[in-house]
């Protein structure tokens, strides 16, 4: 659910890699060879990358006494685990590129949410919140039981509220850290009535994964060419009827549940009773609500420059930094807050 999917339905999606290349030309028929080589064929610098490169493993979680199966992949063997929820129309491997640094210093988990990637359930179309967080709870008792690590859930967009949601149902006791990634519940609820426009603008048929890559470059909606080239395949399918990739994921099927998403989230941040940071690409205003408990000191805020609305896709470097730092600086283990394990 980007907001610069709005920039899309400007680009064409055959556009030319270097267009200043034409004029170069030889005018002769007959001479062919262009006066330069070209740098690296679109092909070459949009392919895709596999997901192996980042992520240590990838495994299927199937939920009991249902058809439901999420695709989780994870990396890292030690510390904290740091589960991160991706945005609408994205996938798991929106966290790639970011999640191989983050690993360095605890583990990462990074789930296909339902209806996305290669996830698969009874009902893909169900993105209520409430399903959505089931999932998650689902999720980690599959692959933890009933003892899990330490947790700080990390999550981007619509991922952010899911996340909010999970941490306000107070259930999970190993919550260590909740971090938002760019979603303000005023910003949210104001584009939702611009939403299916913005879905509707966007490209909507690929002829290759590499011409998907290269649009989701071009347009704006990543900026860094590397996380591109990980995270758009999975977040495609090919029709065989016509001959092409769509997207995977039917966000505009999904319109019922999107006000659910941001409803009441910046109470539901703050009231979250643990360390919390917000992350935002220096668009979003503050609400009301998020305002006060900035002055508060209920939450930390960094505004993340030079990004797009992915932050952990766009400087993935910068981001994982500042998850390791929040980590650290509320000294998070792999069993929770190691200031009270001590006084244990």
């Amino acid at each position: 659910m980007d907001s610069s999917f709005s920039h899309m339905a400007s680009l064409p999606e055959n556009a030319t890699e270097e267009p200043s290349q034409q004029q170069t030309q030889p005018d002769s028929a007959f001479a062919s060879v262009p006066h330069r080589p070209p740098t690296k064929s679109s092909s070459e610098k949009y392919a895709p990358l596999d997901w192996s490169q980042y992520f240590d493993k990838e495994e299927d979680v199937a939920i009991p006494e249902s058809n439901d199966v999420f695709h989780v992949y994870t990396a890292g063997t030690e510390g904290p685990v740091v589960f991160c929820l991706h945005g609408g129309g994205y996938s798991g491997l929106s966290f790639a590129v970011s999640a191989s640094k983050i690993k360095e210093k605890a583990r990462v988990v990074a789930m296909d949410l339902r209806g996305h990637g290669k996830s698969s359930t009874e009902n893909d179309l169900d993105l209520s919140v409430e399903t959505m967080c089931n999932d998650v709870f689902a999720v980690i008792k599959e692959l933890y039981g009933n003892s899990p690590p330490a947790m700080i859930l990390v999550g981007h967009s619509m991922g952010g509220s899911i996340a909010v949601h999970v941490a306000a149902r107070r259930t999970l006791s190993t919550l260590a850290g909740l971090v938002v990634v760019d979603v303000v519940e005023g910003t949210a609820m104001a584009s939702l009535m611009h939403m299916q426009k913005i879905l509707s603008n966007r490209m909507q048929h690929f002829s290759s994964i590499e011409k998907a890559i290269e649009w989701s470059v071009r347009a704006g909606s990543l900026r860094n060419i590397d996380s591109a080239r990980v995270s758009i395949p999975p977040t495609l399918k090919y029709d065989e009827s016509k001959k092409c990739y769509l997207y995977r994921t039917e966000l505009e099927k999904t319109e019922q549940y999107w006000k659910g998403w941001y409803e009441g989230l910046s109470d539901k941040f703050l009231s979250s009773p643990v360390p919390k940071l917000l992350l935002l690409a220096g668009t979003d205003r503050l609400d009301r609500s998020l305002t006060i408990g900035q002055m508060q000191g209920k939450f930390q805020m960094v505004v993340v420059r030079h990004t797009g609305h992915a932050i952990q896709e766009d400087v993935p470097d910068e981001f994982a930094t500042l998850i390791v730092n929040f980590i650290s600086r509320n000294r998070i283990g792999p069993n929770g807050v190691e200031e009270e394990e001590l006084q244990k």
